[in-house]
């Protein structure tokens, strides 16, 4: 099917294989992108099975009802595909697209210091939170705190090289 990754590249995992679909070797997929289907613009995933992450083509890709499937190169029947189950997807960093001035990948904002525009340390991103309205930081300092990542409302300023985020919030607010 593919040959291991050589180099350790940085990756993303946005996604898994769940299962073959059909006879013809197809697979459905669970995709984390957002919309679902930007997993679909990658022309190569690096699928991880039992700790060695593989290159491989991804032939075809579309919907099927509500969920994803894909057609991968050299998986060619059912059982070539059910032997990918349970394989996490993912992309080289180098194939995101480039963002707009002022947006950010989740990814990147992990682990950055957050700050208060007074200069009072809450603690460090922990991971990011979908709610639906807007996305919420979850900060780990001396508690736990949610802030809701709204540019020029409550994040102020998100400095990558500094790995630094400012925001406006009230440090005793629970």
């Amino acid at each position: 099917m593919a040959e291991p990754v050589k180099a350790l590249a940085e990756r993303i995992v946005l996604g898994k294989v769940l299962a073959p679909f059909g006879l013809q070797g197809w697979v459905k997929v669970h995709s984390e992108s957002r919309p679902m289907t930007d997993i679909g613009r990658y022309r190569v995933w690096q699928l991880k099975q039992k700790n060695v992450w593989v290159d491989v083509r991804v032939k075809s890709f579309k919907t099927q009802g509500k969920g994803l499937i894909a057609k991968l190169e050299g998986v060619n029947d059912c059982n070539q595909a059910e032997a990918l189950a349970g394989a996490e997807i993912a992309v080289s960093t180098s194939q995101l697209p480039a963002l707009a001035h002022g947006d950010f990948y989740w990814r990147d904002l992990i682990g950055m210091q957050v700050f208060t525009r007074e200069g009072v340390a809450l603690g460090a991103v922990d991971h990011m939170m979908e709610t639906g309205a807007n996305d919420v930081l979850v900060i780990q300092g001396e508690r736990e705190r949610l802030v809701p990542f709204i540019m020029e409302k409550f994040v102020l300023a998100v400095d990558l090289a500094e790995r630094r985020i400012t925001v406006d919030w009230d440090p005793d607010f629970e």
